[in-house]
């Protein structure tokens, strides 16, 4: 175990009395109780933890928090590994592992490191240029580049911890808990506001944590201390910590993910590990900071280069000394303070400032304090091979870099190139970022939403000055709610600190300087450098977003958090333009990586979607039902008996259909109730036929469009009364279908006097088919009359079946003599079991929907969704007869489109193989015979006419041969012409196009006496 050789003596919100052991790439180290794994190495004097995304380079810790670009570790092993943590963000607990990604077979050996030697011959898009031919080697190809280039592993194993979601309402959402928040959150719940306040952080304080500011002439953490304890006293204030807010959706609904147990160890770890805040808020205030930027210089990515206010953090808040013998190189006062912290701790400290001379407080302090600072100089370049050991230090004036370079020993740069703003979320509420010109940031522009910023993330550096606008945020709010009351507290006393003037410096150096020079890296997680950018730019990208994708930069778990703002000013120094003129890209949820757990919640496995069972799912399992998923539905998909695969079951089934009975669940499909005097008139708007004419007691088909006249559902629908009808809609497009009707009805028909209601679940449905299927309703409906004179087909009628009021409808979805019974759903199985026994001398089946799937296709019966795929019109199907003449409806006009009318349409056809045993695969393609179809994914140097595909294909145990649905181009024309069939092995099958019914194809069967 390594001693903590650059742990302060004293100092730091960190618990000494507490020492926790982790393991980092194998070795032991040591921290303490609220470091960071981050400053924990540090500590230990790890500088060099990871290797660059695409080049393999060392990398090193750079920040304190969420912006980190280089410091990604896989946390732990197996179950509870979780990859691309940032080090920066990791508590430390005991028995904490860690490894470094994307190094084998260690970050010190990695093999890949070669990929430094030929970087010149691997920039920005150079995969688009080079691995574009054989086209069949494209997957090797990824694969090997996936290999090379990339972050952590996922997990392969199931998660082991559990995650949940709930919902809050609130009047004030506080969004961070730094200074600028807890003002805010302080004043809006002073008024008696419902305010929650949400930090990513551990503790209270934001960047009050990492400085000696002093508030009210005390140290500043104490005055965060009095605020923290006013807002518990407060019943009507919830304060979240370690919760990131992720997103900003419409109407103010802002997403949060709170981390429960990360910071314990695994051992300690009991129920929900992180849970998910859906918060919607009458007003949000957003106080999330700002990022300190980076400076952009040859080599700037070395290990031991870190940002200026990351530096002091590690320094205040975590008591380590990340160097001994600094450089501070910074275009802005604030750098200045870093010199300070780093000299109070006995560091050599040099400062590197572009500027001329700075007459600020903090410059002349630190000159006071001894820091040797070197005005009018950049740092040209970074040398080191894993940390820095100096730097090249050149005169700069007018924005021109001297030729003579200074060479300046170090172990530490400190770098600061200015603040942007954290917009992220503001953005994502839909507000515009505008460009200020004196700060060298963008900066919030006018609210879209209920929304205000403050502090740093609307461009209010000064530390008084956001603490009064802060207030005076929060007392808004809460008047603009109706708490007349509030009063504004007293602003706390800050001493003003005189600043002089940042000097943007965008990019140390000329373009070429860029181009032949070391790498000047823009963003660090994605191997982006300012050279990339300008090739980009040369190569005719000019939109940022253009850029952004053939560079990459931006991507990542930082979302550009630390590069974007420098890239963007490259890019426009490049093509000529004003950085307001490049602009930005889009700020898209989510701010930080989001846990794939997180999101799910507990819906996953089993809870990934409802799961819908009918009243007799119990009896389908008792008797060995094989199920699928249709639309949540758990419907029986066949029967296996001893010995029998699907093919064998499925053929038993529809057999017994055929020569004597079955019986199938049908309780899923979709039933709507329709009351009222405009029922009928609905029915046609909605459906192509006519429904005003339907007699009370009989059923009739109908087939639905959608706006652009393409079949959207069908079913048969029942008139139960003079305004009461019983509408069935297929299993997966109820829902679909009932928000269609209301959408209807509430936006464009509202004067129609109709009511809606869904009543799938109240009904269980049997379908009893087969040509024994009269005599075996007979046993159990004393009271209904069967014959065919009494009872005739597309008819209804109620009775009692098995003892219970139900209706029996004789319908057929199989072409057999059938009927189906409609009883209450809480006394379905007993009928369901009734109909069994009385079955049982007619060897009645009960078949799933497999079965029903052959038995439909045998008779040439469309499922919507299959053989349909929202292109297709009722003409295409051969339908057109369904579509009255004599009225209008939904859909209708669209039939008269050119498009719709013209000749060559795909139209629904039957395919009958040459070889009959040969069951070709849904979704095939078809075409002419002789073509030749490309193999091996190989461009054809002809290419290859598709007439359509195969919709629906089984084999026929009744016909004991194959058979095919499809849509062919023409199809209705082409009848007995030979078309060939396109197979996954590459060969062809030819078939012979015919008519979709292939059983029963007069129709008698359905009617037999």
């Amino acid at each position: 175990m390594t001693c903590q050789k650059d742990r302060l003596g004293s100092g730091g919100r960190i618990n000494r009395a507490i020492p926790l052991t982790f393991t980092f790439n194998g070795r032991t180290y040591q921290g303490y109780q609220g470091d960071t794994l981050a400053s924990a190495l540090l500590a230990n004097g790890v500088r060099f933890v990871a290797r660059s995304w695409k080049y393999h380079r060392p990398r090193g810790i750079v920040t304190a928090g969420v912006e980190e670009p280089n410091a990604i570790v896989q946390l732990e092993q197996g179950a509870y590994t979780v990859p691309n943590a940032r080090a920066t963000e990791v508590e430390l607990y005991q028995g904490l592992i860690a490894l470094s990604v994307n190094a084998e077979p260690s970050i010190e050996h990695d093999r890949l490191a070669i990929n430094q030697k030929i970087a010149r011959f691997i920039p920005a898009g150079f995969y688009y240029k080079t691995f574009m031919w054989p086209r069949k080697w494209w997957p090797k190809y990824e694969e090997k580049i996936r290999a090379a280039a990339g972050l952590g592993k996922a997990p392969d194993t199931g998660d082991a911890d559990r995650y949940d979601k709930c919902f809050a309402h609130c009047d004030v959402l506080v969004v961070g808990g730094g200074p600028a928040g807890l003002a805010a959150a302080y004043a809006a719940g002073s008024a008696g506001a419902r305010v929650m306040l949400v930090d990513d952080q551990r503790e209270l304080g934001g960047s009050l944590l990492s400085c000696r500011a002093q508030i009210d002439g005390r140290p500043a953490l104490q005055w965060v201390d009095r605020i923290e304890a006013a807002l518990a006293q407060m019943p009507d204030v919830t304060v979240l910590t370690r919760s990131m807010a992720f997103g900003y959706q419409d109407h103010n609904l802002v997403t949060v993910v709170q981390r429960l147990t990360d910071h314990l160890p695994i051992s300690m770890r009991k129920g929900t590990r992180e849970l998910v805040w859906k918060v919607r808020a009458k007003r949000v205030i957003l106080a999330t900071g700002a990022h300190e930027r980076p400076l952009v210089f040859g080599n700037n990515d070395l290990p031991g280069i870190m940002l200026a206010s990351a530096v002091s953090t590690y320094v205040h808040r975590y008591g380590v000394l990340p160097g001994r013998e600094a450089v501070v190189f910074t275009n802005n006062d604030d750098g200045y303070q870093c010199a300070l912290d780093l000299k109070a701790c006995g560091a050599k400290v040099t400062v590197v400032d572009p500027r001329a001379a700075s007459d600020g407080s903090l410059p002349s302090m630190a000159r006071r304090h001894g820091v040797t600072v070197l005005g009018g100089a950049v740092v040209t370049e970074a040398h080191g091979k894993l940390c820095v050991s100096s730097v090249q230090v050149a005169s700069f004036e007018n924005g021109t870099v001297g030729e003579n370079q200074t060479r300046v020993d170090c172990d530490l740069v400190a770098m600061s190139g200015g603040w942007s703003p954290v917009l992220h979320l503001f953005a994502q509420s839909g507000g515009k970022a505008h460009w200020h010109d004196e700060k060298a940031c963008f900066v919030p522009g006018t609210p879209v939403q209920a929304e205000v910023s403050v502090g740093a993330v609307a461009g209010e550096f000064s530390l008084a000055r956001g603490l009064r606008l802060a207030l005076d945020a929060g007392v808004e709010a809460a008047l603009s709610l109706g708490f007349m009351a509030a009063t504004r507290p007293v602003s706390p006393h800050v001493t003003e600190f005189k600043e002089a003037p940042l000097l943007p410096l965008w990019l140390v150096g000329n373009h070429e300087r860029a181009a032949r020079g070391p790498k000047q890296f823009v963003d660090m997680q994605n191997d982006v450098s300012a050279a990339d950018i300008l090739l980009a730019a040369r190569e005719g990208f000019e939109s940022i977003e253009h850029v952004k994708r053939y560079t990459a930069m931006g991507f990542g778990t930082d979302q550009g958090k630390l590069a974007n703002i420098n890239g963007m000013a490259i890019l426009a120094q490049a093509l000529g333009k004003s950085i307001p003129e490049t602009g930005t890209t889009t700020f898209r949820p989510n701010y930080t990586p989001v846990s794939f757990g997180a999101i799910a919640g507990r819906e996953i496995g089993d809870f990934l979607d409802p799961i819908r069972k009918t009243c007799i799912h119990e009896w389908h399992v008792e008797h060995g039902a094989q199920f699928e998923d249709v639309g949540n539905w758990k419907r029986p998909w066949y029967y296996p008996r001893d010995g029998e695969d699907i093919h064998a079951a499925v053929a038993r089934e529809c057999l017994a259909v055929r020569t004597s009975v079955g019986i199938l669940d049908a309780s899923t499909l979709g039933k709507i109730d329709v009351q009222g005097p405009d029922s009928a008139k609905l029915l046609n708007w909605v459906y192509t036929n006519l429904w005003s004419k339907l007699e009370v007691g009989k059923c009739r088909y109908g087939l639905m469009l959608d706006e652009n006249g393409m079949v959207f559902d069908d079913g048969v629908t029942v008139r139960l009364g003079e305004q009461h009808y019983l509408m069935s809609t297929t299993t997966g497009g109820a829902a679909r279908v009932l928000s269609w009707l209301e959408r209807w009805l509430q936006t464009e028909w509202p004067d129609m006097k109709v009511r809606l209601t869904s009543v799938t679940d109240h009904w269980a449905t049997f379908a009893v088919a087969g040509p024994n299927s009269r005599k075996v309703l007979q046993k159990v409906c004393r009271d209904i009359d069967f014959g065919n004179e009494a009872f005739p087909f597309m008819t209804y009628r109620e009775g009692t079946i098995a003892g219970v009021a139900g209706r029996v409808m004789r319908i057929s979805f199989s072409g057999e003599l059938a009927y189906e019974v409609n009883v209450p759903a809480n006394v379905g199985r007993s009928v369901w079991e009734a109909l069994m026994v009385a079955g049982e001398p007619f060897g009645i089946t009960p078949y799933g929907t497999e079965a029903m799937h052959v038995l439909r296709a045998e008779k040439g019966y469309i499922i919507v969704g299959q053989d349909t795929d929202g292109s297709v019109t009722p003409f295409d199907l051969g339908m057109g007869g369904l579509v009255a003449k004599t009225k209008d409806c939904l859909g209708k006009r669209s039939l008269s489109r050119s498009d719709t009318v013209k000749p060559g349409r795909k139209q629904f056809v039957g395919l009958l193989t040459d070889d009959p045993s040969c069951v070709v695969a849904e979704g095939s393609q078809i075409v002419a015979i002789g073509a030749q179809v490309p193999a091996g994914g190989d461009v054809a140097a002809e290419p290859v006419t598709m007439l359509g595909h195969v919709t629906s294909s089984y084999y026929s145990p009744i016909l004991k041969r194959s058979i095919a649905l499809a849509v062919v181009k023409g199809g209705l024309d082409k009848m007995g012409e030979k078309v060939a069939i396109d197979m996954a092995d590459g060969n062809t099958v030819a078939a012979t196009i015919s008519s979709p019914v292939f059983y029963d194809i007069e129709g008698v069967r359905q009617h037999v006496e």
